[in-house]
């Protein structure tokens, strides 16, 4: 099967919230176009082994050109893109089956690391240009987001090297700080408008800049 497409993931809710950003934005962009490619979008279980299995499974089905997958940073103020996935599982909190791993090599034997193969300094660059708060990040946590990440580049590396991928992560939206006035948030109209201006960047470099 020919290599073609975009992928786009988000996260079931986790941590107690009712609602993900990620999800959100994935569903937003779900069937859109992006030069006439289309974006097929995917909710991935926020458990760790289960999250970077079910990726796999997608990326063994449909052989994607871009991969993009999104997650929820809780209290930063931009849109972020990752840089760099590691390859280690360390849990402030259990995920949503209960597990908490500590200091577990995500693949063993495999690289310390990976770099996201998406135009990182692009992306941030282009959403500012528009308005959009936004920076690079080099850490995408130890939690299921990171463990994702890591998967998706392994993956990528070993059997689509001709694709490109990354990770983004979202702030909260509005309504899931009402309680927390001093907690950053942003629309989720600004944070649609976000990930799909990053992915057509994305698209259009080919996974450079």
């Amino acid at each position: 099967m020919a290599v073609g497409g975009i992928l786009l993931t988000g996260f079931e809710p986790f941590g107690g919230d009712g609602i993900n950003p990620s999800l959100e934005v994935a569903r937003a962009l779900d069937g859109m176009r992006i030069e006439d490619t289309l974006v097929q979008a995917e909710c991935l279980p926020c458990v760790f082994d289960e999250a970077g299995r079910r990726l796999e499974s997608l990326l063994i089905e449909r052989r994607p050109a871009l991969v993009l997958c999104l997650g929820l940073a809780g209290g930063r103020a931009a849109v972020t893109v990752e840089r760099v996935a590691i390859n280690v599982d360390d849990a402030r909190i259990p995920d949503n089956a209960g597990r908490k791993p500590e200091d577990a090599p995500i693949v063993p034997d495999g690289p310390a690391a990976y770099f996201s193969t998406l135009p990182v300094k692009a992306i941030v660059q282009a959403l500012r240009g528009v308005g959009i708060p936004a920076a690079v990040s080099d850490s995408a946590g130890t939690f299921v987001c990171n463990h994702v990440f890591y998967a998706l580049m392994n993956h990528l590396s070993r059997f689509l090297p001709e694709s490109h991928g990354g990770f983004i992560h979202l702030p909260y939206l509005p309504e899931q700080v009402t309680d927390r006035p001093e907690t950053p948030s942003m629309a989720l109209t600004m944070q649609a408008d976000a990930i799909r201006l990053a992915l057509g960047v994305a698209w259009r470099t080919g996974g450079k800049g």
